[in-house]
């Protein structure tokens, strides 16, 4: 098993980013996914999370209505849209899988929102 997140990057407020988590090694489209983040000096959180096939999504209160996890079964990732972002938004950002023997997670992608 696999994940590849990418782009993360250094935003100003209220600036949006997309990132994405490319997965391999399990069967993608019958896995819940999830972006968790942690910030510096902080417990790993999470920020939103997508069933199998899409079918329903949740996310933390902290993002509601700026965040939008989605979900491509054709190219086995999961995005994340992040807009009106926040410096309180600075964080690792790690997409997670559900549902297998074991949980994985990926590498991480450093968002920094700052002016």
């Amino acid at each position: 098993v696999q994940l590849v997140e990418s782009g993360g990057g250094l935003v100003q407020p209220g600036g949006s980013l997309r990132l994405s988590c490319t997965a391999s090694g399990f069967d993608f489209s019958r896995r819940g996914m999830s972006w968790y983040r942690q910030a510096p000096g902080k417990e790993r959180e999470l920020a939103a999370y997508i069933s199998q096939f899409g079918s329903s999504t949740n996310y933390a209160d902290s993002v509601k209505g700026r965040f939008t996890i989605s979900r491509d079964d054709s190219k086995n990732t999961v995005y994340l849209q992040m807009n009106s972002l926040k410096p309180e938004d600075t964080a690792i950002y790690y997409c997670r899988t559900y549902g297998l023997p074991r949980t994985y997670w990926g590498q991480g992608t450093q968002v920094t929102v700052s002016s």
